[in-house]
């Protein structure tokens, strides 16, 4: 594998460069160019969850608005910086937390008055800001305490007064001034306009009240009756993520399972089952051959229980999807830098911002370099992620956006040990293939567009497509079992070329209609999709090895044809829901999928098709939330999957009735703190049909004669409790076993599935003084004992509790940070399902980031 240090230098370097670029390019502040919104009164503004653009007509009273976010506390304003523009001036109130901010705005003679609630003004230099004559047509600047809980802004222009455009930024409030309005299109006689830019104050904290996964609506999660928990890009900057499936540790009921041959992905065992596809934007992949850099990655929304209603063929525990980051309209530019101990350097850049003044292009670039030895012997990768954005605001209701995300992953192709009793007796770090045979490339392109369009109000229609394309270049060694000394592993050396292919055409209208004083929201929905997974396999003799005394330099022998395969399917599903509203406090959630699939199994040495079929299912949902008050939901909901069998026919060669999961689940959901913190209690029982298990005439074949059940108590808290301290805490009961089969003992638990696991995370940050900005954070996470083989032998991944650690410091537009990760060198190991993999021991890794 060819390596180069010197890379994260040369990208930083080259960074620079394109920094400098797209700062000029987005540097101008435009006016929007929207219609008017007829809305005069804070309360009467709506916010939605993505950037939206509008004009804000000055009423009678000279009064209009504009809200970032507000919540019930005083937010501290502890700095006011001045940038000019080309078009006049940026004004940034600066916050702690860069949050909870509301502006009224109001106009006098030449003077703009800004009165901004719930907000005291901590500033170093004094109790009051003011600048005099910043820039041209400005005559001065004045920042002040109004009252005990408001401060208000005075801008006075010299001749005229300026045009306000207020944005939410990831550091406060900005009033971008325009010195200059374009007034050619406005009557002599209309009145003056002060012109507002509403954007949606992107979610900060641990807790993330709405999702799309659950309804593929934005949706409260209070209203859904599923068990959804969101991860937010905050947690995965404070823990210093740079595996998603790292994330597993905060969701209960959830355990990371380790990528093929130790590639990065999310896959992760859900509620006792592994799940074999993920969702990226809401699109379908096959995430166990495809890594997932988490650059851009804006949250991670975990559903628990049968996806099938919404997503098709999918096992019954639950889904993952990643969202990504999306173009903002203001500029913001991040480099980071994150090094760590085992050689480890990751650079990164994020740019976004407006390609013309009007805002109708906006633009988003993730770029992110990855160079790291190893806690294991002779493993190594390097990673080079590229993900460019693109939104087109074609019209007040009208969006395209279209996204690329191209990763080169290389590392050293590793499965770990054995589930064998002798292999826990090793060192973490041993490595039992061949340093210069194992090796595995990685090419993993993904492009999507959506669409959007707002026929009005209440009707909405999306388009979406994607394609996901990966090529996996493989050299494996395989582990075969212990000879009868007990230290002799055998071995062979294999090549494959592994490719994946996977094309989504999403078509959604979205209604919301009453009928009557009963309130529905209406999802219907057509997907077209081809999946396909090739694969030729190529086998050759190679030595032995002694596990407790390895020598490598072995040859591999001549590589021969072991196995070419192709199978995958094309599928046609039509999808409905109802989300209705029968009174304030009581919601029904109701929908169906019919999935048509034509599945192909073809052998490619010989080209027989093998396993071809049509496949016809339907996957009902039904739930009840009931809501006694505005801060408790409780919730029952009915669920059902279907998985097809792709690779197996019957000894009569008949083909298998695909796998049926089926769920049933109760729980409670209840805020706290004025909707601060939030806490999930969940009670569930999923039964899972038609599994696979040994013919008794002829072990060869197979047939559907097994059945899995899975049945537990999830609890998690998430939230702030005070300003500054956040916390997320876990703890899941899950009982995963065998409850019918005619060879495995019934009763058998499920392989990594522990009985109990929980888990703390909180982090706290200094609000103001002296200290202001230093943060602290701990983490204590308890997984129990697992199986490691069905059937079941006695042997057990041992139980463990591992601690992680973290101190930051926030200033200004730069922050840095230290984690410590398994502070007390925890020795414990993660499966994929049969392989074991031990995890890292003791971690440093130190991040410095500069916004601009």
């Amino acid at each position: 594998m060819k390596r180069t240090k010197l890379l994260p230098y040369l990208l930083l370097s080259n960074s620079v460069g394109v920094l400098v670029a797209t700062s000029a390019l987005a540097e101008v502040t435009p006016i929007s160019q929207s219609p008017i919104i007829e809305r005069s009164h804070l309360s009467e503004i709506e916010f939605p969850l993505t950037p939206v653009k509008g004009r804000v007509q000055q009423p009678e009273s000279g009064k209009s608005a504009v809200v970032a976010q507000v919540d019930g506390n005083l937010v501290q304003i502890t700095g006011v910086q001045l940038n000019p523009t080309e078009m006049g001036l940026d004004i940034i109130l600066e916050t702690s937390e860069g949050v909870a901010l509301q502006a009224e705005t109001r106009s006098e003679d030449n003077t703009l008055i800004a009165d901004i609630p719930n907000a005291v003004l901590l500033l170093p230099e004094g109790e009051a800001f003011r600048q005099d004559n910043p820039v041209e047509g400005i005559a001065s600047v004045i920042v002040t305490q109004q009252d005990v809980n408001s401060i208000r802004v005075t801008v006075t222009g010299t001749e005229t007064i300026p045009t306000a455009e207020v944005m939410s930024s990831a550091s406060g409030l900005v009033f971008s001034l325009t010195t200059a309005p374009d007034t050619a299109e406005m009557p002599p006689d209309a009145p003056e306009e002060i012109e507002i830019v509403v954007t949606a104050e992107p979610e900060t904290g641990y807790r993330v009240p709405r999702a799309t996964t659950g309804t593929r609506t934005d949706t409260p999660i209070r209203d859904v009756p599923q068990s959804i928990q969101v991860i937010p890009q905050e947690v995965i900057e404070d823990r210093q993520v740079t595996r998603l499936s790292e994330l597993a540790d905060n969701v209960s009921g959830v355990q990371p399972s380790v990528g093929y041959g130790g590639l990065p992905s999310n896959q992760t065992f859900i509620r006792g089952f592994r799940s074999g596809v993920n969702l990226r934007d809401g699109f379908r992949d096959f995430g166990f051959l495809s890594p997932r850099d988490v650059s851009n990655i804006e949250r991670v929304e975990f559903l628990r229980g049968p996806a099938s209603v919404l997503y098709g063929n999918l096992e019954p525990g639950g889904i993952v999807n990643t969202v990504t980051e999306q173009p903002l309209p203001y500029p913001f530019y991040e480099v980071s830098m994150t090094v760590g101990n085992y050689d480890f350097y990751r650079p990164t850049i994020d740019l976004t911002g407006p390609l013309t003044e009007n805002r109708e292009l906006l633009y988003r670039l993730n770029v992110a370099y990855e160079n790291a030895d190893s806690y294991r012997d002779f493993n190594e990768n390097e990673s080079i992620f590229i993900a460019p954005v693109l939104t087109w605001n074609i019209g007040p209701r009208t969006t395209l956006t279209t996204e690329v995300e191209y990763q080169n992953y290389n590392y050293v192709f590793d499965r770990g040990f054995r589930p064998e009793p002798e292999f826990l007796e090793l060192p973490r770090s041993r490595f039992l293939g061949e340093p210069d045979f194992n090796d595995a490339e990685v090419d993993s392109f993904f492009g999507s567009y959506s669409f959007q369009h707002e026929f009005s109000d209440n009707w909405k229609f999306r388009q979406g497509f994607s394609a996901i394309i990966v090529n996996n270049d493989i050299r494996e060694v395989n582990l075969r079992p212990l000879e009868d000394d007990r230290r002799t592993l055998p071995r062979r050396a294999s090549m494959s070329d592994e490719s994946q292919e996977n094309y989504t055409l999403q078509n959604e209208f979205i209604a919301e209609l009453q009928t009557g004083s009963i309130g529905h929201q209406i999802l219907f929905g057509l997907d077209l999709s081809r999946y396909e997974f090739t694969y030729d396999f190529f086998g050759a003799p190679l030595a032995s090895i002694d596990i407790f005394d390895p020598e490598y330099g072995a040859e591999p022998g001549d590589f021969e044809p072991s196995f070419a395969e192709e199978y995958g399917s094309n599928t046609i599903a039509f999808y409905m829901q109802d989300l209705i509203e029968v009174l304030p406090q009581l919601k029904i959630l109701v929908g169906g999928r019919l999935d048509w699939s034509d599945i192909f199994y073809r052998n490619r040495f010989t080209d027989e098709s093998i396993n071809d079929l049509s496949e016809f299912a339907f996957s009902p949902r039904a739930g009840i939330v009931y809501q006694p008050t505005d801060s408790t939901s409780l919730y029952f909901s009915w669920a059902k999957s279907f998985n097809p069998q792709f690779f197996s026919r019957s000894r009569t060669d008949e083909a298998f009735e695909p796998e049926r999961g089926e769920q049933f689940e109760i729980g409670v959901k209840q805020e706290f703190l004025d909707g601060r913190l939030a806490a999930n209690l969940a009670l569930y029982e999923i039964t899972k049909q038609n599994v696979l298990t040994p013919d008794p005439i002829d072990p060869i074949f197979s047939i559907q004669a097994g059945e899995q059940t899975s049945r537990g108590i999830e609890l998690e808290i998430v939230g702030e409790i005070l300003p500054g301290w956040n916390i997320i805490a876990t703890y899941a009961h899950t009982d995963a076993f065998v409850s019918e089969d005619n060879t495995i003992p019934e009763g058998d638990r499920l392989v990594g599935i522990p009985l109990n696991s929980a888990s703390l995370w909180t982090t706290y940050e200094i609000q103001q003084g002296g200290l202001q900005g230093l943060g602290f954070g701990v983490g204590v996470f308890f997984v129990g004992d697992r199986e490691a083989r069905l059937p079941n032998t006695g042997l057990e991944i041992p139980s463990y509790v591992r601690a992680d650690a973290r101190l930051s410091y926030r200033r200004d537009n730069w922050q840095a940070a230290v984690n410590f990760k398994n502070l007390f060198n925890t020795e414990y190991y993660e499966t994929q399902g049969f392989f074991l993999t031990p995890q890292a021991p003791f971690t440093i890794l130190g991040t410095i980031a500069v916004e601009f």
